[in-house]
């Protein structure tokens, strides 16, 4: 079997590559685009992040490696979710207060404050609105 050779061959080794980048990229649930709950967050940085800050010493993430402790409630299909800790509407503000000072949010929580800047707490809730 002969194979395409030269600028034919580059554009269809090329055209497949893409085809299986698009793929991946649609399977991973994270895009470029932040989810509109969350403008101006990045998915791809909160994905990180989650791990950056031990959010995976205490609960599972879908997408995070080695995120699958059960300290806390898993973050599964967390963008379906109807409120953030039994008591908040799930929303894009929201989420990120909890995330920043879960403590003033409820008091006495067991999740505890961990100094989540106001931009890092807005991509974890990105990726986490992508979790659906």
């Amino acid at each position: 079997m002969r194979r395409p050779g030269g600028a034919a061959g580059r554009r269809l080794v090329v055209a497949a590559a893409l085809a299986v980048l698009a793929v991946c990229a649609a399977a991973c649930g994270v895009g470029g685009e932040p989810p509109p709950e969350v403008p101006g967050g990045s998915p791809a940085k909160g994905r990180l992040l989650l791990s950056r800050y031990g959010c995976s010493s205490c609960h599972t993430v879908p997408g995070v490696e080695g995120a699958d402790a059960l300290v806390g409630p898993p973050l599964t299909a967390f963008g379906r979710r109807g409120y953030i800790a039994g008591q908040l509407p799930n929303s894009g503000p929201n989420l990120q207060r909890w995330i920043r000072k879960p403590s003033a949010v409820e008091p006495g929580t067991a999740m505890p404050d961990l100094g989540v800047t106001e931009q890092d707490a807005r991509d974890i809730a990105a990726y986490l609105f992508t979790l659906d």
